[in-house]
């Protein structure tokens, strides 16, 4: 298989079916020190020569201080690769695991999203790519389905809450996979977060109960991604579209869990 071409191929799909970038975008990339963000961040700048739009690549690094090892390594490879970077420790980040040192993910992110922001207007950028993958996506509907009780996962395509920025995830259709494969014939550096290393997570559960079924069914993610784009409201059970009659009239909202299973939601 032909990695880069199967990779942009994959890359350019999701461009195209999400309108993820346009002309005159200013795009940046969040590189998180792991192989999928450099990935996506090869792949915009081969796109970016041959794209019939005009569009800029620049790249960023929060230190939340959790990497496993010294970031200089990754800004030695920006340099050579000629692509403007920016590295930037966070404090409130630093301050919040000393303050609060077993906090969870939910907190960590909104302190990233935070710095991302305000990156992100440093540089210039309109546009924030993320290196969320196929593998991700799958994840993300299966721990909100199991845990939250919603049938949602990560959106390919978003704005940050005041409208100031158009966030994309153009590795969608890429799994990790390729991700893996590609990252490693750059010789790019990996510099893992501790994150990524802990073991008893939902995420780990669930990545371990992926690679046990995808032994005997390969194309498991790639079902789950249709799937996620081929919504079959009539065959679920929220009562907003569903019709009761035949005139195709909706009936009341759904419920709210309370409602559903009050003697549960009461212990």
């Amino acid at each position: 298989m032909d990695l880069e071409k199967t990779l942009l191929r994959k890359v350019g799909q999701a461009i195209e079916r999400f309108d993820m970038i346009r002309n005159g975008d200013r795009i940046a990339v969040g590189l998180s020190g792991g192989k999928d963000s450099v990935t996506l961040l090869e792949a915009l700048c081969l796109l970016q020569k041959r794209a019939p739009i005009d569009f800029e690549v620049c790249a960023f690094t929060v230190e939340q201080g959790k990497f496993l090892a010294p970031i200089a390594p990754f800004g030695e490879y920006m340099k050579e690769r000629g692509i403007e970077w920016l590295y930037v420790r966070d404090e409130p980040s630093i301050q919040l695991i000393e303050d609060q040192p077993d906090h969870g993910c939910d907190l960590c992110s909104r302190f990233r999203r935070r710095a991302v922001y305000e990156i992100a207007a440093r540089m210039n950028a309109n546009v924030i790519a993320l290196g969320h993958t196929a593998d991700d996506f799958c994840e993300s509907l299966l721990r909100n389905a199991m845990y939250t009780g919603r049938l949602s996962a990560l959106p390919a395509v978003t704005w940050s809450a005041k409208k100031d920025f158009r966030l994309i995830r153009p590795l969608v259709f890429v799994g990790e996979d390729i991700t893996r494969a590609y990252s490693a014939g750059l010789g790019a550096p990996v510099i893992p977060c501790g994150c990524s290393q802990k073991t008893g997570t939902v995420r780990r559960s669930l990545r371990d109960i992926f690679a046990e079924l995808e032994q005997d069914h390969p194309f498991l993610k790639e079902n789950l991604l249709t799937a996620m784009g081929n919504i079959d409201h009539s065959r679920l059970l929220d009562t907003r579209y569903l019709a009761d009659d035949a005139g195709g009239k909706s009936q009341p909202p759904s419920p709210s869990r309370s409602e559903l299973f009050p003697v549960v939601m009461e212990l």
